[in-house]
């Protein structure tokens, strides 16, 4: 098709769709087209520009990167479509064979969002015969272009010659990667750089002071950089048309969530758990498990599960005269799984280590103890909750007096961690919402059970008998 720019081409050929009827309602991200594209600004659409980049000066030309912290319901997927789509047949590439437009998402759910809107805007009169195969997760289109959707994970991504991409609520991506976000730039880029007309479109709400969309924002928000732009604002800014007394009542609610979601502000109240130097740091490279000595004394903690969601998790430790915590074995059952062989398992691990006791979760069911019991081991629940435990095993880590095994979905889990101010309560850890801590939270209780015992207050459970 004929080059034409972005905003002719929502003007023209995709002033058909139902969301740009009014175009009134998206004046501020014409604005911000425009800026991406490097197309001239008028003085009114420069202050806006302003406003949400919080630059001195115009654009010069198109921006290699787009950073849109953008609040909920603000339009950021629909925008990102169309961004997919005017590059996929308006732009004139100089090496377009074999070439990809990718979405990168949190997971398959959040991807199809995008994808969905790709496919309706395909739909319109003007794109007809344009799409030569229509698939789950891909669309082949007559110019040789394929959109694609792929969820965050940078293995999936390498091979591909990737033209543009969107990073689709970046700061929430969590998957099998110490730090995804950061693994999949560093993936995506290269290929990027191949194309002098590639563009990186990172969209999100605001989360974390953490991760790449904070480090960007902190970076180039409000510079001048000719290749990256940062753009800021909420929900109401960019879309208008949404409510303003549920937005109003949600920040009564609970003003810090709200104030991230709606009017992009990052949290403060959030924040990693443990820095990825110290979590390296402590893991031994090469060591996956240590053999069960007659002459060491050991503790284990059980993260115990029912089998359909979560992992059963057991980590064995013990502790050095010079105060060193050692893990010596951490095992894991991932779903689904039969409790009760788990169980047995587990309890023949314990005996190798001359365990006759294992601590774990308070609020494990009565089957756990009762099913442990059957084989000859003592479970008592510990006295600390989770958080409490992985608050109490900071101060381990930070002094390096802790030896991690190289086990990879513990360390993933650990870095993963988030730390949230609980006012009078204290301090909270926990998983993110789409995350697992099963092997970080046997790992955290192991060390801190180490020290209660050597200390001589083993939570003030009984020891019961030694193997």
């Amino acid at each position: 098709m004929s080059e034409i720019n972005i905003i002719e081409a929502i003007e023209g050929v995709f002033h058909g769709l139902e969301e740009l009827r009014d175009l009134r309602s998206w004046r501020n991200w014409i604005v911000c087209l425009k800026a991406i594209f490097g197309l001239p600004l008028e003085d009114k659409e420069f202050r806006v520009y302003k406003k949400f980049t919080n630059r001195s000066r115009r654009p010069r030309g198109p921006f290699r990167e787009f950073w849109g912290i953008v609040g909920r319901r603000g339009g950021k997927s629909f925008i990102a479509a169309l961004i997919l789509v005017f590059l996929a047949l308006f732009r004139k590439w100089e090496r377009p064979r074999d070439g990809y437009l990718v979405c990168i998402a949190v997971d398959r759910r959040q991807a199809g969002v995008i994808l969905r809107y790709v496919k309706r805007i395909l739909r319109l009169p003007a794109f007809k015969g344009m799409v030569v195969k229509e698939m789950a997760e891909e669309i082949l289109l007559k110019n040789g272009l394929t959109i694609a959707v792929f969820t965050c994970s940078y293995r999936s991504l390498r091979g591909f010659n990737v033209l543009a991409t969107v990073a689709d609520e970046i700061a929430f991506w969590r998957h099998e990667g110490a730090d995804p976000s950061a693994e999949i730039l560093n993936a995506i880029r290269p290929s990027l750089g191949m194309h002098p007309d590639s563009l990186l479109i990172a969209i999100s709400s605001a989360f974390a002071k953490f991760g790449p969309a904070y480090e960007t924002f902190t970076k180039s928000f409000g510079e001048n950089d000719p290749d990256i732009l940062v753009w800021r604002a909420g929900t109401l800014d960019m879309n208008p048309t949404y409510d303003k007394e549920f937005v109003a009542k949600e920040l009564m609610k609970d003003p810090a969530r709200a104030r991230s979601e709606y009017l992009s502000e990052f949290r403060a109240d959030i924040e990693t758990y443990l820095s990825s130097e110290i979590i390296d740091a402590a893991m031994v490279p090469g060591r996956f498990e240590l053999a069960p000595q007659k002459d060491l004394n050991y503790v284990a903690f059980a993260d115990p599960s029912g089998g359909s969601r979560d992992s059963f998790t057991l980590a064995i430790a013990h502790r050095t005269p010079n105060d060193r915590i050692i893990l010596d074995c951490l095992r894991e059952s991932r779903p689904p799984f039969n409790p009760q062989a788990v169980v047995k398992e587990f309890a023949e691990v314990l005996k190798e280590y001359r365990c006759g006791v294992v601590v774990g979760d308070r609020y494990s069911g009565e089957w756990v103890r009762e099913a442990f019991r059957e084989h000859g081991i003592t479970y008592d629940n510990a006295e600390q909750t989770k958080s409490e435990l992985y608050l109490s095993f900071i101060p381990l880590m930070m002094a390096q007096r802790v030896e991690l095994l190289d086990n990879k979905r513990m360390i993933i889990q650990l870095r993963q961690l988030e730390r949230r101010a609980g006012g009078r309560a204290g301090d909270r850890v926990d998983h993110p919402p789409t995350g697992h801590d099963d092997c970080a939270n046997v790992a955290a209780g192991c060390g801190v059970l180490a020290v209660a015992r050597r200390q001589g207050s083993y939570f003030g459970f009984s020891e019961g008998p030694m193997y």
